[in-house]
């Protein structure tokens, strides 16, 4: 807050009262939450430090968590710490897929693959043929995310992360499919908004606002409108394939017995540990690991899924269940070789590409065609 205030309200030399967008209960549960988990299971899993934030769909921040204790260390690793986010990117790696004709139901082998020199494996070296994109997101399958970097170019992914609200200067290479460009927290949690509020990106902030000891306004800020960055095709698309992690994936101990979605990851070594998750209310993100960078025995699902549970129930309590937003609907899985067609309630605006929705051109730009994969050849499509 300290940081902010001069570029909202200047040099003032009085006294001043600001109102933060903090939630304290909130904010107290987070606090005891990753202080409990690192007391319980940090000496086992080799884990020093956590960080946890929550931001509302209107870009509010309702927790910020910089760390285990403010007291043993005051370095904000909430929003200063730039780690490597590991597979909680690869959901803005499948958006850029998604935005250029692709659908949940899309297949995809999941085998070895090699990109030059770089040959990027599953979790234990697990594969499982072929998968739809749905499947490959929600088990998070290093291989087919890999190959679809190469399928949309890496800058489409780029674009996407910095559309959504990644600041971090991100590497334009192959290993990005894996989350291998260092973001902070707050941002990479802020990317996930869009997905939680229907498409929209709000400025993420915690002033409120800013007014002198006698009560003058000096400083409030403004809400919306909010720029569009995301069709309500593939919010819906996003959201059916994110909830599958918590439903059968890598993210299962984050539920929480009401609609939500979100994203393991977990970087080589175990470095870093995340998980950053949803409802259509919340988003919080989570991350566990050491501030010298050494490994841990975390993982995404472990120590961030179960931190994210825990303050996510309590966060909800009293609140009323809601649906996650976006206007796809996922059926039984077609055949591969079966067109996958657009719902009723597909708005006249987008378009088709062989069947397949196409956000609108001010929505990531238009459709690309792609090269045909080995896997599209042999199942004919």
């Amino acid at each position: 807050v300290m940081e902010e205030l001069p570029d909202l309200v200047g040099n003032i030399q009085t006294d001043i009262v600001v109102r933060t967008t903090i939630d304290l209960d909130l904010q107290k549960r987070a606090e005891k939450t990753i202080r409990h988990l690192i007391d319980e299971k940090g000496a086992e899993l080799k884990v020093s430090q956590g960080a946890l934030v929550s931001i509302d769909g209107s870009g509010s921040v309702r927790v910020m968590v910089g760390g285990y204790d403010y007291a043993h260390s005051q370095f904000d690793r909430a929003s200063e710490a730039r780690r490597q986010p590991g597979s909680a990117f690869k959901p803005l790696v499948y958006m850029a897929a998604l935005e250029q004709g692709r659908t949940p139901h899309s297949v995809r082998n999941d085998a070895p693959v090699r990109v030059g020199n770089w040959s990027p494996e599953n979790y234990k070296g697990k594969y499982y043929g072929p998968v739809t994109l749905a499947e490959a997101l929600a088990r998070s399958l290093n291989s087919v995310a890999a190959q679809l970097v190469m399928e949309v170019g890496p800058k489409a992914v780029v674009e996407v992360a910095h559309r959504l609200g990644i600041e971090s200067d991100l590497k334009a290479n192959a290993s990005i499919a894996l989350g291998t460009s260092e973001v902070t927290p707050l941002e990479l949690t802020a990317a996930y908004v869009p997905f939680a509020n229907g498409g929209f990106r709000p400025r993420v902030h915690i002033v409120e606002q800013v007014a002198t000891a006698d009560g003058r306004l000096v400083y409030k800020h403004e809400k919306g409108p909010f720029p569009r960055v995301a069709s309500p095709q593939v919010v819906g698309m996003m959201n059916a394939m994110m909830a599958g992690t918590i439903e059968y994936g890598s993210g299962r101990g984050a539920a929480i017995g009401r609609p939500a979605a979100g994203k393991t990851g977990t970087t080589q070594a175990s470095r870093d540990a995340w998980f950053v998750g949803y409802t259509a209310n919340l988003v919080t993100g989570v991350w566990f690991g050491n501030d010298d960078g050494s490994p841990t025995k975390a993982t995404g699902s472990s120590l961030p899924a179960t931190a994210w549970r825990e303050f996510m129930t309590f966060a909800h309590e009293g609140e009323a269940v809601a649906r996650l937003p976006g206007e796809w609907r996922s059926g039984p899985t077609p055949p591969a070789a079966v067109e996958v067609r657009l719902p009723a309630a597909t708005p006249a605006s987008a378009s088709r590409a062989g069947g397949r929705l196409v956000p609108p051109a001010e929505v990531g730009g238009p459709a690309q065609k792609r090269e045909l994969s080995i896997i599209d050849i042999i199942l004919g499509r």
